[in-house]
């Protein structure tokens, strides 16, 4: 699969060749990362913070150009980030903000002192750095120039072989991020040779970037076991990444097992599973374009988008494939019911969602939206909720039984929700917050 990526420089969306010479630039981070969410991870780097350009305040915090821009980011896609990341302390905040995954670069090789003895990896940071956040989510840029470790933003090289150093850097890492940066930009392609030997050397995920400007050359990537990361030929419009989803399906093993059909399974944003079907390529392509989750019927025979019929369709959020690339899993918002027998679901009889803080919460939204006469919600101006969150909370600390606590809770989640709603603040944001507390 193809991570995308956004490169930052000057709070700006950049692409650079070789890593130096600037070949677009473009302000909208968000717009962009909105669009490569669709299909699969966004890799997030800071070019600035790679190359050293940072600044330090008075209480000793680092931060770039592209600081705020980034953290923006973070929580917008399944981002791994990368970039000057010298601290395990750096590493958990950026985990703590919403990153999936940080990229390990410079930071991950000894110092010109120890490979004189030696040595090829700063072992005692990266091991601090497993134990803060995890081995699962570290990744280790094996960048390379003419076949030798790169760092310092590929300005100088180490005297380390590739496959040498690749082999070292997975025993700390769930992941590798190879970039033939003489290739970088280039829209030439990559080196097919050397990644090849990478692969084989290595059993770790392996992603490959640099040059890569062709579908093909991603289906021969994704056929070798690598992912791709790529930037520039994307930005160009040279490759798509819908064709790059498509293809990348493991429709061989589909052929076999399953009439070249793949699973789909389509989940709310809330995370409640609502219906199973089958797509071949062209249904893909359907919902891709229409943004309406689309399949293809083995009782008809036909394609058809669910909803065309009832009404009753599935918003488009993002498609996500599995490790085996043999199933998909849709994140969609339902218009109405999932299931044709009327419910909300295809695993219940239920006619609506489960209750949740969203649901509550959209309920809310709504009344205020379209109030319809009688509506005491649609009555709660800003310091009458207030008012009634205090009087609710109260009520809560003082209830004598269960039963009373549930009731007096539910009282307060209700107005909490209105509160929330009147000052824009979604459940969302205050569950990141508490992930963010977690990870801290």
């Amino acid at each position: 699969m193809v991570i995308s990526s956004i490169d930052l420089k000057d709070g700006k969306v950049v692409q650079l060749k070789n890593g130096k010479d600037k070949i677009l630039e473009r302000d909208n981070a968000d717009q962009i990362i909105s669009e490569f969410d669709k299909y699969g991870e966004t890799a997030v780097i800071d070019l600035d913070a790679a190359l050293g350009n940072i600044h330090t305040d008075e209480k000793g915090k680092v931060s770039t150009a592209n600081t705020e821009i980034l953290k923006s980011l973070l929580h917008k896609s399944n981002v791994r980030v990368g970039g000057g990341i010298k601290t395990a302390k750096q590493a958990k905040e950026l985990i703590s903000l919403g990153a999936e995954k940080v990229i390990i670069g410079s930071s991950a090789w000894a110092s010109s002192e120890d490979r004189k003895n030696g040595k090829i990896l700063n072992t005692e940071f990266l091991e601090e750095l497993s134990q803060a956040i995890g081995k699962q989510r570290i990744i280790i840029s094996v960048d390379a120039i003419n076949g030798d470790i790169a760092v310092k933003g590929w300005t100088e090289t180490v005297g380390i072989p590739l496959i040498d150093g690749a082999k070292e850097a997975e025993k700390y890492a769930s992941e590798l991020l190879f970039t033939c940066v003489e290739k970088e930009g280039c829209m030439q392609g990559t080196d097919m040779s050397l990644v090849k030997k990478l692969r084989e050397a290595v059993s770790c995920r392996l992603v490959v970037a640099g040059g890569v400007s062709s579908l093909e050359e991603v289906v021969e990537l994704e056929k070798l076991g690598c992912d791709v990361q790529m930037g520039m030929a994307l930005y160009t419009d040279k490759v798509h990444l819908k064709d790059c989803f498509i293809e990348c399906l493991n429709w061989k093993k589909a052929e076999e097992q399953t009439a070249g059909l793949i699973p789909v399974i389509a989940q709310s944003t809330a995370g409640q599973v609502l219906m199973m079907g089958y797509a071949n390529k062209e249904a893909f392509e359907k919902t891709f374009a229409c943004g309406k989750l689309t399949f293809w019927s083995r009782s008809r025979n036909v394609l058809w988008t669910k909803g065309e019929t009832s009404g009753n369709f599935l918003e488009v959020i993002k498609l996500r494939a599995d490790c085996d690339r043999d199933t998909v899993l849709a994140t969609v918002i339902p218009h109405g019911p999932s299931c044709h027998t009327g419910s909300w679901t295809c695993f219940t009889s239920e006619a609506d969602a489960e209750s949740s803080m969203d649901r509550l919460y959209d309920v809310i939204a709504q009344r205020f939206a379209n109030p319809k006469p009688g509506s005491y919600t649609a009555t709660l101006d800003d310091e009458l909720v207030r008012e009634k969150v205090e009087e609710e909370a109260e009520e809560v600390c003082e209830a004598e039984n269960h039963d009373e606590v549930v009731w007096e809770c539910a009282d307060l989640l209700y107005f909490l929700n209105v509160l929330m709603y009147k000052e824009g603040v979604t459940w969302k944001e205050v569950l990141q917050e508490l992930d963010r507390r977690h990870k801290k």
